[in-house]
């Protein structure tokens, strides 16, 4: 192409109607966005070369379909990180404010209504000194808790907002999302063993005693919600709710079973057994400082917005609203972040409330309560499946 004008260079298309173009028939806004990101800034980039070398091949390969779908994909990527992380965000925003309130203080004040002291405690915890001591082993140290922090930004990047707002479309989409979610006590227990650190482990052998009393009663409350909607996939058990009612109506059981569950899974009061820092100095994270325990700090919350998304998701309708028709295209992605800050709100209450549970407090708790409800919501969702009501 010859240079002639930069509105020939910067041009505006249907993403899907570039050939390379990766989520099928299945529209897809974040990537729309990145797409008209990447359309604009390079064929702003191929018009400025091509003005200053005309002719050259670069400014055409910069403007092709299989180099906009690849730095699309990249932009896409960030615009879905940066979503999930300010939502996360807020909600570390909310905790304080609402803990403030029910604790009759104000809360942070720093910018913003307070929003601004996270920005703060980002900066704080990234210029503190990395301290890694002499006698742990090193490998398995960062490697845990590496992953520890990639899976929960995975798993939060991979919740879908809507129908036009995800990661992937797929059909396991809801066990490979709680598979993922359910690997962080085992690295839990691996970096309490590697820091050789006496707190450290019995924090880590705390995580994996959780994991046990809490993970049957879970699986079985999330195959209850399969065999209710009949598919594994997020979008269609949404949709089902929308076709009939809310889950948590049938299975108000298994609606606050898993909403207990959910906040052992993430480990928060009162089942931070793991952390415990009136009793084992930071728990598992004891020996991680500076940058790596404010991203593990972040990383508690990522969980957190992920167990309260999926409990939105399979009781109470996902990002669909009853009785508003077409109304519900318009900003599903607002009303699914709204439901999810409204279920942690609950979480919030239930810290402001409640005071830490024993250990063996726990494991009575999982197999001698939360199991039994969980089969009694299995069994009701059977009769009313046989019954012909769903």
């Amino acid at each position: 192409m010859s240079y002639s004008s930069i509105l020939e260079w910067i041009t505006f298309h249907n993403p899907m109607d570039n050939p390379f173009y990766p989520f099928g028939d299945l529209y897809n806004l974040p990537y729309d966005w990145a797409y008209k990101i990447w359309e604009f800034l390079g064929g702003l980039v191929a018009w400025l070369i091509n003005l200053l070398f005309p002719g050259n091949v670069v400014s055409t390969w910069l403007i092709s379909d299989q180099v906009v779908n690849v730095f699309a994909l990249l932009l896409f990527m960030l615009i879905i990180f940066l979503v999930v992380f300010v939502g996360t965000l807020l909600s570390l925003w909310e905790e304080r404010k609402v803990l403030g309130r029910m604790m009759d203080r104000r809360g942070t004040q720093v910018g913003l209504k307070g929003f601004l002291q996270c920005v703060a405690d980002g900066l704080k915890t990234f210029m503190k000194e990395n301290v890694v001591p002499k006698k742990v082993d090193k490998m398995t140290y960062m490697w845990t808790v590496s992953l520890v922090i990639g899976t929960s930004v995975l798993i939060a990047c991979m919740i879908p907002l809507s129908d036009r707002w995800f990661v992937v479309s797929y059909d396991t989409g809801l066990l490979i999302i709680m598979a993922l979610f359910a690997l962080a006590p085992f690295f839990i227990l691996v970096s309490g063993w590697a820091q050789n650190n006496k707190y450290s482990l019995i924090g880590g052998m705390r995580a994996a005693e959780l994991m046990i009393s809490y993970e049957i009663p879970m699986l079985i409350l999330i195959g209850t919600v399969i065999l209710m909607a009949g598919s594994f996939n997020i979008s269609d058990i949404v949709h089902a709710q929308y076709d009939t009612v809310w889950y948590f109506i049938p299975q108000v059981i298994g609606m606050i079973t898993f909403f207990w569950c959910s906040i052992a899974e993430s480990e928060r009061v009162p089942f931070d057994l793991a952390e415990a820092e009136a009793e084992l100095v930071e728990g598992w994270q004891t020996e991680y400082a500076g940058m790596k325990w404010g991203l593990i700090m972040l990383a508690d919350y990522f969980r957190g917005y992920v167990a309260c998304a999926m409990g939105v998701i399979l009781y109470f309708g996902g990002w669909m609203l009853p009785g508003i028709g077409d109304l519900n295209n318009a900003m599903p992605e607002i009303v699914f972040l709204l439901k999810t800050w409204l279920m942690f709100f609950m979480m919030i209450w239930v810290r402001a409330t409640l005071a830490r549970v024993r250990t063996d407090q726990i494991l009575n708790i999982g197999w001698k309560i939360f199991t039994p409800l969980a089969v009694i919501n299995l069994l009701i969702v059977v009769l009313l499946k046989f019954g012909g009501v769903f």
